[in-house]
């Protein structure tokens, strides 16, 4: 079981406030907040006996943030996930002071954009993070009980776990209407990255990396930016003469993936930075490159495998139709799920289901009798796709649940097909969306920081 994946059930989350970091690195002037009490997986640091001089410590504020203060404790609650994921990960942590810094310059930016949605009508009621929370348990193949006796195991209180749900569901829930529903792309940009991948890579090459970044700060003097150069050297020098590049990245990156081994997944040479590019390409696996240069500051790359995405595409298709009765905040769960009890009825008492979806359904397929096409393994949501698959031909199914709403499906045919063509183009537009919201969420991030009062408190113990 992968304790990493309950804890942080969206992936696309992993790096939502990489960029951030260059902007929020503690200059040199300013006070450094004090390290966090050390947890399980390090030496115990000296607590004082009476516990009411404890309870004061863990309270201790070492930042605010407009008008919420971040406390010691907090800190020390997210250097806990932390170290559990970097255990999972088979990372060694850095020194606590180090980790206590990362953690902190993490939870700065995430509470400026926590109070921006706040501020801006983002909401996510209980009912939202419970149906999170069940399809985590589902994806590990545990009943909800059997999943609040795993995070008990994990001395993690569900309470919380919750409430650590609700705060990655509202972050998704900003990008997507900040940046993720304003972005496209173009047929002509969909030939163009094709055409330039195919001239580059000679077709679809994708690269695993790792990386270490040291971050410069905007407007730094140039004995600053001295200093941060000579730290990506120092880490350089540790990964050449044999130290673990997960852990060097751990103790020295200041990217968001530092503390999970500075892994970047895969990615294409068009979704890379572009001072990556030319360098990745002349490594070997394994090979890790000089010290880079870049507007955020120093890189270090690792390549660690690469693959060829060119082979063809052959994947089981479904054509189907659906009838949706949506959920909303006008629109009870319960009430929805009357409406679609009444459709299913109809629908057993010899109604067509094409004239039932023009008039019942509540998106765009409705003219069209329900109909959704050809669809793929990964097209729909889980909850879809599982129902789906297990009707025969001809066959509805009952009401299925999804985050949309109520949901009746029917099987029209199925056949497997060559898309090759079609998912390389796909691909292509994904990836282009993807490189445009994350240059932008990014850009949006930093100017919710920018924006935001922080002061750094000094340790006074």
């Amino acid at each position: 079981m992968a304790t990493r994946r309950l804890l942080r059930p969206f992936a696309v989350l992993a790096a939502v406030l990489a960029a951030a970091l260059a902007h929020a690195q503690t200059p040199p002037s300013a006070p450094r907040p004090a390290p966090a009490v050390q947890l399980r997986a390090t030496p115990p640091s000296p607590q004082p006996a009476n516990p009411a001089s404890r309870e004061a410590l863990l309270d201790r504020v070492v930042a605010v943030v407009n008008d919420e203060a971040i406390t010691q404790y907090e800190v020390a609650e997210q250097r806990r996930s932390v170290l559990m994921q970097m255990r999972e990960a088979k990372v060694s942590p850095p020194s606590p002071d180090v980790l206590d810094r990362q953690v902190l310059e993490r939870l700065i930016p995430e509470r400026a954009l926590l109070q921006f949605a706040k501020e801006t009508g983002v909401r996510v009621d209980d009912t939202a993070v419970e149906r999170t929370v069940q399809r985590i348990a589902q994806e590990n193949k545990l009943s909800p009980d059997e999943f609040r006796k795993l995070l008990e195991r994990e001395n993690i209180p569900y309470a919380k776990y919750r409430e650590d749900i609700r705060r990655e569901i509202t972050l998704q829930r900003l990008r997507e209407r900040e940046v993720e529903s304003r972005v496209g792309a173009s047929d002509a940009e969909v030939d163009q990255f094709l055409a330039t991948s195919a001239a580059r890579d000679g077709g679809e090459v994708e690269y695993l990396l790792s990386h270490i970044l040291v971050a410069v700060p905007e407007q730094a003097s140039p004995d600053q930016v001295a200093a941060r150069q000579q730290r990506a050297v120092t880490a350089l020098q540790q990964v050449k003469t044999g130290g673990d590049f997960a852990q060097v990245a751990a103790s020295f990156s200041d990217a968001q993936d530092a503390l999970t081994g500075g892994n970047l997944g895969w990615r294409s040479a068009a979704r890379l930075p572009t001072v990556f590019v030319d360098v990745v390409r002349g490594l070997e696996k394994g090979g890790v490159s000089n010290v880079l240069r870049s507007p955020a500051g120093f890189h270090i790359v690792r390549l660690v495998d690469v693959r060829d995405r060119n082979a063809p595409t052959i994947v089981d298709q479904t054509r189907v139709r659906h009838i949706l009765i949506r959920v909303s905040e006008t629109v009870a769960d319960a009430d929805a799920r009357v409406r679609i009890d009444r459709v299913k009825d109809r629908l057993d008492s010899g109604a067509k289901f094409e004239d039932m979806a023009r008039v019942n359904s509540e998106d765009g397929s409705a003219a069209k009798g329900g109909e959704l096409g050809w669809i793929g393994p990964g097209d729909t949501v889980p909850e879809f796709e599982q129902a789906m698959n297990r009707l025969a031909l001809g066959e509805t199914s009952g009401p299925v649940r999804t985050q949309f709403g109520w949901h009746l499906i029917r099987v029209e045919e199925r056949r497997k097909q060559d898309v090759t063509k079609d998912r390389q183009r796909e691909q292509a537009r994904t990836a282009i969306r993807q490189r445009k919201a994350d240059e932008q969420f990014q850009e949006f991030v930093r100017q919710t920081r920018d924006r935001a009062y922080v002061e750094y408190k000094a340790d006074d113990r």
